[in-house]
């Protein structure tokens, strides 16, 4: 299979589509069964998401299947890195993308998301130096 890169992950489907989902979901829940398709399915419609919530809901889902099915568990690392650069959990991404890299590590979608996240790891360090150099007068205020 082969896997989305970050933009992918940037574009949300539409209400509409994001229903559609759901109620395959909820469809089978009901029926005591929900296939490992139809969970991961909607567990990346949900990470594709610009809503916290959803994202966190989508992160949960690729994480049960990652560890109820061991034969998804390539596909997993990847949405489930791209699920926590989302969230901003850089070190969390940073893991599973290494996971993933480990295992192939001429992967260009995992390569490149490698960059973002620690181009992300990196804002926040700096933003974080950047404050600490507030002159301690203007941090009593």
């Amino acid at each position: 299979m082969t896997l989305p890169y970050v933009v992918d992950a940037q574009t949300s489907l539409s209400p509409a589509e994001l229903q559609v989902l759901h109620d395959q979901y909820e469809t089978e829940a009901s029926s005591g069964h929900i296939t490992t398709q139809t969970k991961f399915n909607y567990a990346w419609a949900l990470i594709k998401s610009t809503h916290r919530q959803q994202m966190l809901q989508g992160v949960a889902l690729l994480t049960d299947i990652y560890r109820t099915d061991p034969p998804r568990r390539r596909e997993c690392l990847y949405y489930l890195a791209l699920g926590h650069y989302k969230l901003s959990n850089f070190d969390e991404a940073k893991r599973f993308n290494a996971l993933l890299l480990e295992r192939e590590p001429k992967n260009m979608q995992a390569q490149s998301l490698s960059t973002l996240i620690e181009q992300g790891i990196a804002k926040g360090t700096s933003w974080s130096l950047k404050s600490r150099r507030r002159p301690l007068w203007r941090a009593l205020r």
